[in-house]
């Protein structure tokens, strides 16, 4: 089987691990992943990335020119991407920039025109309604018609898109797995003590933006009402509400609780995670942030919640969007913006060692049954395979 993949994501090495995984899985797969020659991502990375071609055995990246260096709508590839696809001559193309992409109607449009046959199939995180108006209905309604199987970040998405009028194939995963070698249980006991934790104090972990809609000043409300048992709360990540939460954590009365670390290494954060004793994502969903077509967010994944599993750390989460389905039943979870039922949730964790021990270990099982990246590049092999065999 051939695989074309095309994404600014895999400009990042450790981002490819699924598809370097899905190319060993078995004989004769090949995976091309096309990635633009010039990227700017923007963030703390604010800078022009030329990609550079990388390949291990029948996996490869292949820089391709491109249009646009910083907008995944409207990315699209050079003339050099005609002779790769006709020299590779894939069965699937998969194109991970969403729906109204232009960059997926390129691909769509010259997988007909070089008669390749291959079956079209795009990722989205996209979780919430949205309209589209002529003249991008047009692209919408082409990209849509010519899809053959949908990969979903979330199951919002999948709804979201039957709105629409999709009804083919599709299937609900993240788009990058947990790394099992990095993230996994390890007691850091040198850690803890460089952080000032004391041995009965429990740690409850936060690891995100420090932004409203991530539910950081619930959760602080929710560990003020807890002051007569020991904790510490351990906050990984920045953000425009610091000083916010800082001031509202002096009010609360547990300022000198807390333990901000603002920057941390990505192969430094399982050795944080490991040090504490739940880890909390309580998102909430807004409507203040709008695009062309939508207006709001919700949370699309929470791929933290999935590390801290992988490391048998109890996940307490709200049912913020794709929250809920990520934990199942090896969690809590409690209605967003609820401080009264996440202080409970919070309580049992902290009181009810066996329990959470428990949740440990459900979490851990579910992730390494269904979020490393050897579990999701086995369930896309089979999505595949499914989508080739309709018109065999």
């Amino acid at each position: 089987m051939k695989i074309l993949v095309a994404s600014h994501t895999y400009i990042v090495d450790l981002n490819c691990e699924k598809f370097k995984t899905l190319s060993q899985l078995e004989p004769n797969i090949e995976v091309t992943i096309v990635v633009p020659r010039r990227w700017k991502p923007g963030g703390v990375q604010n800078k022009i990335i030329e990609s550079q071609p990388r390949q291990s055995g029948s996996f490869r990246v292949v820089p391709i020119s491109n249009f646009s260096e910083n907008n995944q709508g409207l990315l699209t590839f050079g003339t050099d991407i005609i002779s790769l696809l006709r020299e590779f001559k894939p069965q699937i193309i998969q194109v991970e920039q969403g729906a109204k992409a232009l960059g997926y109607a390129q691909l769509i449009f010259l997988n007909q025109l070089l008669g390749l046959k291959a079956k079209n199939v795009f990722f989205t995180w996209w979780n919430l309604p949205y309209q589209v108006k002529f003249p991008l209905s047009v692209l919408h309604s082409y990209n849509l018609k010519n899809t053959h199987g949908l990969v979903a970040g979330n199951q919002d998405a999948v709804d979201v898109l039957q709105e629409h009028g999709y009804h083919c194939s599709s299937i609900v995963m993240p788009q990058l797995g947990v790394d099992e070698a990095l993230f996994r249980p390890q007691a850091q006991p040198e850690l803890r003590s460089k952080l000032g934790i004391k041995a009965d104090e429990f740690v409850v972990g936060f690891v995100g933006r420090f932004v409203e809609e991530k539910g950081i000043l619930t959760l602080g409300q929710a560990l003020a009402g807890l002051k007569e048992i020991p904790w510490k709360w351990l906050l990984l990540g920045r953000g425009e509400l610091q000083s916010v939460l800082l001031e509202k954590a002096a009010e609360w009365g547990i300022k000198d609780r807390m333990i901000v670390v603002e920057s941390v290494p990505h192969n430094e954060v399982p050795r944080y995670i490991n040090v504490m004793n739940t880890l909390v994502l309580p998102s909430e969903t807004t409507y203040k942030f709008k695009t062309l077509t939508a207006a709001g967010w919700k949370e699309q994944f929470g791929h933290v919640l999935i590390e801290a599993m992988a490391a048998k750390v109890p996940v307490i989460g709200s049912d913020s969007g794709e929250i809920p389905h990520v934990i199942a039943d090896t969690g809590m979870v409690f209605p967003e913006g609820d401080v009264i039922t996440l202080r409970d949730c919070l309580q049992d964790m902290m009181q009810k060692p066996d329990l959470a021990n428990k949740l440990g270990n459900l979490g851990y099982q579910r992730a390494m049954s269904r979020y490393t990246n050897r579990a999701l590049a086995q369930e896309l092999l089979n999505f595949y395979k499914e989508l080739i065999a309709v018109d065999s």
